[in-house]
């Protein structure tokens, strides 16, 4: 699929080149970018808020992608390893794990120059903005390095320039709330011990937390769905472990029906905890509406609108799977323009809406739909995408390629698009809390 685009651009201003490229979060995305400045000789900078690359990937390293490795590689990521004697994973068929992407693919390239050099860690981005001048000011505006607000692991406070920002700081710290209204549920203070946030890792490092406890997981996407498949699996080995399900439409058809989904690892995600259900392993609640959670004894109570009635669920814990959202406080001072439903750029909003596209729908995009009237500022990678779920790393990949050509100034590069993305009817197009994340 090939698009070119035909927008107006807004060079870098004269006395700004000498300063690096910012590119907030050191995940795929992030990295990715640096690797396309690295390869157009365009100086930048990583801010990573991890103590290591990929810090919210390891997270949920026990996690296996729905994305072979074919699509989880950044083109001109793999040129940089391979020109550095990398040896690409010996079957690209084969969709890694989370720890696997990390391990042989992301550590190694975030070690090579001249990336390593450019790297930050453990520095967390609390705010964006022009230096002198805040989101009122416009005279010049585009001629004033931008000063990025800087916390280190000690606490540190510091501001450093730069010419342009990438922002690709993911939406994984940020989860979407419990409650059905888009608000913490009442009484969450009150027992947010008892909450977890999505993808646990139940086999490995929280198995002890999990075992012979009774989980409630709300959420009607795929990391609800790995998780409860997870936790199946630990009633295996702890008879006493139960599992509800918990979600706010009357089906989970989107995950259950996977016939025309050509990432086969998803697709038999859904077929798998489609059994689980059939054979009353997990119990699944649906039409459920989370309104207020309460504390019960060393217990927590979900309270919540079913079907007209108020209904109340006991749980020792809650697997908070509902999906994602972007940190936009640390934005508070650029000036964004945003689709108002689901918090993206507002020309991108309309090519990825989770109620009208699939994964694989979604055209390619780039410098052009991602452009903010804050100039030479980029949302890039899921955060890009907002609220809605259907990101895929080849997405995000073609999305970095076009903006680095841009800010090098190769506008005919950044303009023409090229993306192949597999079928993923999976999706459907029901609003999902979480769906298409690679």
């Amino acid at each position: 699929m090939t698009v070119v685009t035909d927008q107006p651009v807004t060079p870098v201003a004269p006395g700004l080149e000498a300063l690096p490229v910012a590119i907030v979060g050191a995940g795929p995305i992030g990295l990715a970018a640096a690797a396309h400045l690295a390869e157009r000789g365009v100086d930048f900078v990583i801010l990573e808020a991890g103590e290591s690359v990929a810090s919210s990937v390891k997270a949920w390293g026990h996690i296996r992608l729905f994305s072979p490795w074919k699509h989880v590689i950044d083109p001109a990521s793999r040129r940089l390893l391979e020109s550095n004697g990398w040896t690409p994973p010996r079957d690209e068929d084969a969709a890694p794990s989370g720890s696997e992407l990390v391990t042989h693919y992301l550590s190694p390239l975030a070690a090579l120059e001249p990336i390593v050099s450019r790297l930050r860690l453990g520095v967390a981005v609390e705010g964006v903005t022009r230096r002198g001048m805040d989101r009122t000011r416009t005279a010049r505006r585009a001629a004033t390095p931008f000063a990025l607000r800087l916390r280190d692991s000690s606490g540190a406070l510091s501001e450093f320039s730069a010419r342009a920002v990438i922002d690709a700081s993911g939406t994984y710290q940020t989860s979407n709330s419990l409650g059905a209204n888009g608000l913490d549920p009442l009484g969450s203070a009150d027992v947010a011990d008892r909450v977890t946030t999505a993808l646990p890792d139940v086999l490995g490092a929280d198995r002890s937390r999990f075992s012979g406890k009774h989980t409630v997981v709300i959420g009607a996407g795929h990391s609800a769905v790995n998780t409860i498949i997870n936790l199946a699996t630990l009633i295996q080995t702890s008879p006493s472990t139960t599992v509800s399900w918990v979600i706010r439409g009357d089906s989970a058809a989107r995950v259950f029906t996977s016939d025309d989904d050509e990432l086969s690892g998803r697709a038999s995600l859904g077929a798998r905890v489609q059994r689980l259900v059939n054979f009353g392993v997990i119990t699944l609640v649906n039409n459920f509406e989370t309104v207020e959670l309460a504390s019960h004894d060393d217990r927590v109570d979900i309270i919540g609108e079913r079907n007209g009635h108020i209904e109340r669920i006991t749980a020792d814990l809650i697997v908070n799977a509902t999906g994602f959202r972007p940190n936009l406080q640390m934005l508070r001072e650029v000036r964004l323009d945003l689709d108002e439903v689901v918090e993206a750029p507002r020309r991108l909003a309309p090519l990825i809406d989770p109620n009208v596209h699939t994964c694989g729908t979604v055209e390619p995009h780039g410098f052009t739909e991602l452009q903010q009237p804050e100039p030479n500022f980029f949302l890039a990678g899921m955060k890009s995408y907002g609220r809605a779920p259907t990101f895929l790393l080849a997405t995000g990949y073609e999305q970095v390629r076009s903006i680095v050509a841009y800010l090098a100034g190769d506008v005919a590069a950044a303009r023409s698009l090229e993306l192949v993305l597999p079928a993923t009817g999976v999706c459907s197009t029901s609003a999902a809390e979480s769906c298409c994340t690679s």
